[in-house]
């Protein structure tokens, strides 16, 4: 491949939460009903040239596992579902991004799209994470980096954060 295609596209609503660590953007190909193989190609290219060597989800359902591995990417999933596991599965994937960053490993964290529900996981982490001390801290800083409000949604997975380990 050959051109200003070469090196892949940044992913749609791609944003930086800590730069060089951890990211965040819409899946990889584009949300469900407009979610192009050829696009997810191209982007899961760009983030392998930008130093990225994990991807995590909190889709409902994990799909394209193999095209994150194909692209020589690690992955996991975490289905955000609510409901009572939600808890475990917040703590599961805050440990998750921890051990990753700690590692030095750059993370791209993805929903369907940046929706609320994954701007109040990433508010969450801070807080889980002990990054940022209060939940309104955390939300404020959120909505300042992404320039917008958390909805519902978001201020939902705050209420279920996980207690953090030490």
């Amino acid at each position: 491949m050959r051109g200003k295609w070469a090196a892949g596209i940044e992913p749609r609503s791609f944003i930086w939460v800590y730069r060089g660590l951890l990211a965040v953007s819409e899946r990889p190909g584009g949300s469900t009903s407009v979610h192009r193989r050829v696009r997810r190609d191209e982007e899961l290219l760009w983030l392998k040239h930008q130093g990225f060597g994990r991807v995590i989800s909190i889709l409902p359902v994990m799909q394209n596992l193999s095209a994150y591995f194909e692209h020589g990417l690690t992955a996991s999933h975490y289905a955000l579902r609510g409901g009572p596991q939600q808890r475990d599965v917040l703590g599961a994937c805050y440990r998750d991004l921890a051990g990753s960053m700690e590692n030095n490993v750059t993370v791209l964290l993805h929903g369907d799209e940046v929706s609320d529900h994954l701007l109040g996981v990433i508010a969450g982490y801070l807080v889980w994470s002990k990054k940022v001390p209060t939940v309104p801290t955390s939300i404020a800083l959120i909505e300042r980096l992404f320039r917008r409000s958390i909805g519902p949604d978001g201020r939902t997975v705050l209420m279920d954060l996980p207690e953090a380990t030490a």
